[in-house]
Order: structure tokens, then sequence, then C-alpha cells
């Protein structure tokens, strides 16, 4: 995390370790614009890992990378737990599902007590796929989510019940996504500052 968040551009990193969720991790790194996941400094970084760096990508598994572009966020603060929920919307139905959770779904989860923001993350395929050395370290290519939808809050039992209630799967598909929409749910380990 150090060394992503020295990059220019990265403003914070963080950790959060799985409460009911696989991969046992999740990371994340806010950076100034998306241009940044492809500048010229970040994949000067990915092409030569540092000898830590590579022992620790070496044992990586089930690993979904996906630079996002931040299509709504919502509220204020960083929640002590975390849901991610990869989703892709089904074909002709991107408009509408993009609208249904920007205008009404995560404003309603907002609402929610001890609910502190909920943001609409949609891939960048080409910032996603640039090739660089690290890529080579890890035991199979990342997945890569199509849209990520978060949703953080003071802590799991509360996040976790918010988007059971709110953006369960079915939920989902009546308003657009695909079938198979994968919620994990995380706990805050460690946050890096740029």
């Amino acid at each position: 995390m150090p060394e992503r968040c020295a990059v220019p551009g990265f403003l914070r990193g963080r950790r959060y370790v799985a409460v009911a969720a696989a991969p046992k991790y999740f990371m994340m790194y806010e950076t100034e614009t998306l241009a940044t996941l492809a500048s010229p400094a970040y994949v000067e970084r990915l092409n030569n890992p540092t000898p830590w760096t590579q022992k620790c990508l070496a044992l990586f598994r089930n690993s979904n990378r996906t630079a996002c572009r931040t299509t709504a966020s919502l509220g204020g603060g960083i929640g002590g737990a975390i849901a991610t929920i990869r989703l892709g919307p089904s074909p002709g139905r991107e408009q509408a599902l993009r609208q249904w959770l920007v205008a009404e779904a995560l404003p309603t989860i907002l609402e929610r007590p001890g609910i502190s923001a909920a943001h609409l993350c949609e891939a960048d395929v080409e910032t996603t796929t640039v090739k660089t050395k690290e890529k080579d370290i890890r035991d199979k290519p990342d997945e890569v989510a199509r849209w990520v939808v978060l949703v953080e809050g003071s802590d799991a039992d509360i996040v976790g019940r918010a988007c059971r209630e709110a953006l369960a799967p079915k939920i989902l598909e009546a308003r657009g996504a695909e079938p198979g929409a994968v919620t994990g749910l995380y706990a805050l380990h460690h946050i890096v500052e740029a």
C-alpha cells in the first residue's frame, strides 16, 4: 500500500478483511483521476516490483482487480465496514439500472442509520488491462468486475442488513442486473493516506 500511495495522483489506500466474503481481502485505492491508474509513474511502479511486492503477489489467489470510474458517490466519510456488490447490467438495461441505483437505491440506503456512504463504480477495461510485469507474478489473470456497488457503514451487521434488504440479487435483477450478483462483506483493517 505505501508503494502505491507514493505514486503521484494516489490519494488513499484501504485494506479490508472478510467478514462474509471471498476473497479474504479487499483493497481499494482512491486516485485523483482514472488516468492515474495508467500513468507512466504507476506503470513504472508495476513494471518494477520490489522484492516484497514480488513475494506478496506470488501468494495472491482469486484476485479481482478492476480500475473503475466512479459514477456516483453519496455520503461522506469512511465506514468501519464495507459491502462490495459485483454486478453487471443485462443487455439493454444499463441505463435503467444505473438510473435506479443513482437516483433511488443508493440515496435510500444512505438514509439508514449507520450507513455513511454509497458508491457506484463502473469498470474501465482499457485501464484495467494495461499489461505489466506484476500481472505475470499472479497465479492467474485477474477477474474484472463490470460494475461494483460499495456500501459503507459503522459495522458489518448494519451494512450487511442494508444490502440484504435493499440490494439483494433478486432486487437487482428486477431492476436490470444480470443474474449472479456477488456480495462481499468486509471490516476495515488499515488505511494509508498519500
